[in-house]
């Protein structure tokens, strides 16, 4: 099994997450933190994966990647942090209790008392 079809699952379940959060309250602030966040997780990636690979802590089967690499590391090792920067905050946002907004008062409630 590749380590592109490791993440596939994953990836998708994050997909449909975020898609599931679309149109709740919030979403360009949820965005843009999870591009915020996906940008330093993607550089301290590259950072350490380099740095352990060179070190000789592991190494990557050539069958099992695509062969890009950034740097030292395959460029699927790049997928995790991005998939989770996405999928972490909308799965918080599915499991968090809806805000319910109270029913608008009927004629009777705002007619005043005779």
């Amino acid at each position: 099994m590749t380590y592109a079809l490791i993440v596939a699952p994953f990836a998708v379940l994050g997909l449909l997450a975020f898609a599931a959060t679309a149109r709740r309250p919030a979403l360009r602030r949820r965005l843009a933190a999870s591009v915020v966040t996906a940008v330093i997780l993607v550089v301290l990636t590259v950072i350490f994966d380099n740095a352990m690979i060179a070190a000789g802590l592991f190494t990557y089967p050539d069958a099992l990647i695509s062969g890009i690499r950034v740097g030292l590391a395959p460029i699927e090792d790049l997928s995790y942090p991005i998939v989770a920067a996405f999928a972490v905050p909308a799965i918080a946002e599915l499991l968090r209790p809806r805000r319910r907004v109270p029913p608008a008062p009927t004629d009777t409630e705002t007619e005043p008392a005779r």
